[in-house]
């Protein structure tokens, strides 16, 4: 068994929180956490169609069942749990009464906004980190292995072959939940859509230019975006919108929160395939990003990751906000480290009127090198490098 990091997180959160929730993808592992961290819980799954039933008609009756709380599965399923589940800890309050498990945002994010607000301490669980799976000494193979494969939980514990457990993913479960929330009335446009998603990861989101690629409208498009995001399918990294007198883009990018589904969606299924693909930097960027994503997700807090991208094509990958503080992260896929890997940082640092700040610039490549105030580190070294920074955050940067 792979140990969570966020596992101490929700231990944390209980002991303040009438209700801790646990979203996230599916077959991320939230079912699993959720009952190793609270053993003592009794369990439902309201993906259950007697348990989903009896929430449905007698929500209250269900709930009077366990008087010291659950566990409640996909609990999405039976929106109007929610309201008697405020009812229930109010009457009385115990920390970490219940335990919420949700696939989807729409559903779970929003019964705790209407019906649960101040009563809940929120966890999103990802896939996978590189840190948890080097924390349990499993191998991390090489970078494009890990790239194809991705970070999915049952890729680890289980004997499939990648291919074939992502095929069954896309189908089970991101193609369900597209019909569960919207009414996709085409299921070979809507899987094109996502194929057209995962070959723009990556990349700036241009809906228009998605939307015509796929034959739909652009209110289709931006609807089904919302889909794949709510499900964590997708994430949209923002502009951060300081200007320094720069005319800014103002699009979100585009990423998979899985770069080995991205790799599937692409027709990638081997390292051989990866090595020269047209996408491999773009898949490399997903993969950093999502790990630095994992890091604050672990720790039950929001992102304060941005993208900085000036009209004129100047691009800092990942901005990391913490009060007044930024810090500049590049991304490089290269394995040998090019002169030219700097000139955006450094430009960049310029801007912000703090030429010798700290930066870090994560590559494909096996060592760690220091150039002058920029930290070069390496794709294995990334557990260290995202908790570093998320602690960093806290303390003053150099020249700030």
């Amino acid at each position: 068994m792979i140990r969570r990091t966020a596992q101490q997180t929700l231990m944390r959160l209980a002991k303040g929180f009438p209700i801790v929730a646990i979203t996230g993808p599916r077959q991320s592992g939230k079912t699993t956490l959720a009952r190793i961290t609270f053993p003592e819980k009794p369990y439902l799954s309201l993906e259950d169609p007697d348990i989903r039933a009896a929430a449905e008609n007698d929500p209250r009756g269900l709930l009077s069942g366990f008087p010291r709380g659950a566990i409640l599965d996909e609990v999405q399923r039976a929106p109007q749990l929610f309201s008697y589940i405020q009812t229930k800890v109010d009457e009385k309050i115990i920390p970490g009464m219940f335990v919420l498990t949700g696939s989807q945002q729409f559903g779970l994010i929003s019964g705790i906004t209407q019906s649960l607000a101040g009563r809940v301490g929120l966890v999103q669980l990802l896939p996978f980190s590189t840190g948890e799976l080097k924390t349990a000494r499993r191998s991390l193979g090489s970078l494009d292995e890990l790239m194809v494969r991705g970070l999915y939980p049952p890729l680890y514990d289980r004997d499939f072959k990648t291919a074939d457990w992502l095929a069954g993913y896309t189908t089970t479960y991101i193609e369900r939940d597209a019909r569960m929330l919207i009414n996709v009335r085409n299921l070979s446009q809507f899987q094109r859509f996502i194929k057209m998603c995962a070959a723009r990861t990556g990349q700036i989101l241009n809906l228009s230019s998605l939307a015509a690629d796929c034959g739909i409208t652009h209110n289709t498009a931006a609807s089904w975006i919302s889909i794949l995001e709510a499900s964590y399918i997708i994430y949209l990294l923002q502009p951060h919108y300081r200007n320094f007198n720069k005319r800014l883009i103002k699009a979100p990018k585009l990423y998979f929160m899985d770069v080995g589904l991205a790799s599937w969606l692409m027709g990638i299924h081997s390292p051989e395939q990866i090595l020269f693909h047209a996408n491999r930097g773009a898949l490399f960027e997903t993969f950093v990003v999502t790990e630095f994503l994992k890091e604050r997700f672990n720790q039950g807090m929001p992102s304060n990751l941005f993208y900085w991208r000036d009209s004129k094509g100047l691009e800092i990958d990942v901005v990391i906000e913490a009060a007044d503080k930024l810090v500049a992260v590049e991304i490089k896929s290269g394995q040998s480290i090019a002169p030219d890997f700097f000139a955006a940082i450094k430009k960049w640092l310029n801007l912000t009127g703090y030429p010798d700040a700290s930066a870090w610039l994560v590559y494909g490549g096996q060592k760690k090198v220091i150039n002058e105030n920029i930290t070069v580190v390496p794709w294995k070294e990334l557990p260290d490098l995202t908790a570093q920074l998320n602690s960093f955050m806290g303390q003053p940067v150099k020249g700030q």
